[in-house]
């Protein structure tokens, strides 16, 4: 019999169109049939995000953009990086993780992603020199990091569905407040960003959910997966309610 293992919220505006959409019931089947996890899954769109995520005991921002709201994206992330909610971000979700960050920690309030305002200013967000949409691509991965203890390999081949990525110049601005770049292309653009301090933080350019066939679920979703538990019966012991939410 398989155990409670807490509420994650998908958030991304669900569309049978999107690959990673698609596949993430097969990987929630996988993950209760291989690692005994069942989770209560909400798929929460960009726009009805609030507040009552902090009841949840993990956030995933999927792919999919652009996002019908963009603040709401950023509020996901926010919630629960202020909140130590298990986080993963993938494709987009890694994007709009930089975004997040940046105006929120860094104090760069004016960063914009270029795919919803091309003409802004000051984009964080670029068009990439050579589109990885539906590419696989090689990352390296930086020893004693989060992600290279999760992988055990310095070295993965993962899969892309995106056109965008960081502005590569920026990359001193994230790092002087603490967050990691534990991930990078073979041309050091970087593919994974976490934060130390921080539970479970994850945000990648690739999408993990597309690894294989979806039997095994990658290592970053089975990590994830298992802070997601964690929390819950942390929650649990310590005898806290959790913030009901819509379907």
């Amino acid at each position: 019999m398989n155990a409670y293992s807490g509420r994650i919220a998908l958030v991304a505006d669900r569309s049978p169109h999107v690959r990673s959409h698609v596949r993430i019931p097969i990987l929630l089947d996988r993950l209760r049939d291989r690692d005994n996890l069942d989770f209560d899954a909400y798929w929460i769109p960009t726009d009805q995000v609030d507040e009552a995520l902090e009841g949840f005991d993990g956030i995933w921002l999927l792919p999919g953009s652009p996002y019908r709201s963009e603040a709401g994206a950023i509020t996901a992330i926010r919630i629960a990086r202020d909140n130590g909610i298990p986080f993963l971000g993938t494709c987009a979700g890694f994007q709009h993780a930089m975004l997040e960050f940046a105006r929120n920690v860094c104090g760069a309030t004016n960063v914009q992603h270029g795919e919803s305002t091309p003409d802004a200013d000051d984009l964080l967000i670029v068009p990439m020199a050579c589109s990885l949409d539906g590419h696989e691509g090689a990352i390296q991965v930086t020893p004693g990091t989060r992600a290279a203890a999760l992988l055990g390999a310095e070295r993965s081949m993962e899969r892309y569905y995106c056109s965008y990525g960081l502005d590569t110049t920026r990359l001193g601005l994230l790092r002087d407040h603490g967050l990691i770049f534990s991930g990078y292309d073979d041309d050091g653009d970087p593919r994974i960003a976490e934060l130390p301090d921080h539970p479970f933080y994850l945000a990648t350019l690739f999408q993990p959910e597309l690894a294989g066939d979806g039997t095994r679920p990658h290592p970053f979703i089975q990590a994830f997966a298992h802070a997601i538990a964690d929390r819950s019966a942390q929650t649990a012991d310590a005898g806290l309610g959790v913030i009901p939410a819509a379907t």
